[in-house]
């Protein structure tokens, strides 16, 4: 027996961070974290030699594309000192990657300009657009997805599965000329693309509407799908059983019961969609002409501006980690059994 006023358990000057009903480990979630992180910088830093490699074996010279086939060799060669082209290859990939680091992006061999202040001109129209996207996204699949599990086997089913299926199966680019076709040269209610700004908000998010539409639409399939199956094993499980034996309907055990635990794997989809949607528009803001990172990346291309190609690419590269590294973390702090991995 233990004296009295003492506790049986063994004292300790810092408790755990635990708690019983949660079983929540605050050492266990950093850990899990830290790991994450050091897994995802050295995706990062093999995704910038990847990236940079790639973009310098590009046939062609920029400089040369610059100053025209008559330039003469002194010319050529005084131009690509100027523009930092003229050390080896790790030296230039050093020079990039640390300045990069530093938040130096580089000068644009084309506008002269710094990078970064061309990235953040454009990062106002591909970020709402990606929202946008994502927004209408979830609005659709959402209940789509709720309805085809509650109907399972019926005819509504059917029908909202193999129109997901046509949605994955058809290219954004396609939907977004047909958005164009209709809406924009037969029913004109939209322009068939241009931006103009965010002095008019209303018209800055009509001229986004048919472009976040198109975005929309194959990820919203994505969504409802795995909605579907999320809200599917659920019903499965015995708490629901339980719940209809105790006398709740079968729209009353979808709402209240298994929609709430089927949202996490949604939640985890809808955060990779995100950072997709945000480095995936390249297709619809050139359909759109709308003056993006993915229009300015097609720029780059054509005029062989590379540090602007590499710079812009990396950060969507590190967009898409770090918004991945983001959603391990949601869902590991849900999910205990994912922080034991």
């Amino acid at each position: 027996m233990p004296p009295f006023g003492r506790s049986s358990r063994k004292d300790t000057p810092f408790p755990a961070f635990r708690t019983r009903e949660t079983g929540f480990n605050l050492g266990a979630m950093l850990r899990y974290a830290l790991h994450r992180l050091f897994s995802l910088t050295l995706s990062l830093m093999g995704a910038s030699v990847v990236i940079f490699l790639v973009i310098e074996v590009i046939p062609g010279d920029s400089a040369t594309f610059m100053l025209g086939l008559n330039a003469t060799p002194e010319t050529v060669a005084a131009l690509r000192e100027d523009l930092g082209l003229g050390g080896s290859l790790w030296e230039r990939y050093w020079a990039w990657a640390s300045g990069m680091v530093r938040g130096d992006f580089g000068t644009s061999y084309t506008y002269r300009v710094p990078v970064s202040d061309l990235v953040l001109d454009r990062l106002w129209v591909s970020l709402p657009l990606a929202l946008y996207a994502l927004s209408l996204s979830a609005l659709i699949a959402f209940p789509v997805g709720l309805v085809a599990a509650a109907g399972r086997g019926t005819a509504a089913d059917y029908g909202i599965m193999g129109a997901t299926q046509l949605g994955i199966a058809v290219p954004n680019f396609w939907f977004a000329m047909l958005l164009v076709l209709i809406f924009a040269v037969n029913l004109q209610w939209f322009s068939a693309g241009g931006f103009p700004g965010w002095e008019h908000p209303g018209a800055a998010m009509k001229a986004l509407t048919l472009p976040a539409i198109a975005l929309a639409l194959p990820q919203a399939s994505i969504l409802a799908r795995v909605m579907r199956s999320a809200v599917l094993e659920t019903l499965d499980q015995d708490y629901i059983r339980t719940a209809r034996a105790r006398g709740l309907s079968h729209r009353q055990a979808v709402l209240r019961h298994a929609l709430r635990n089927a949202l996490i794997p949604v939640l985890t989809i809808i955060g990779l969609q995100f950072s997709f949607l945000l480095a995936g528009a390249i297709i619809i803001e050139n359909v759109f002409f709308l003056p993006g990172l993915g229009r300015l990346i097609f720029q780059g291309i054509t005029q062989r501006d590379l540090v602007v190609v590499e710079s812009v690419t990396m950060l969507l590269v590190f967009a898409v980690i770090l918004v991945t590294f983001l959603v391990d973390l949601a869902y590991a702090a849900v999910d205990p059994r994912i922080r034991q991995t």
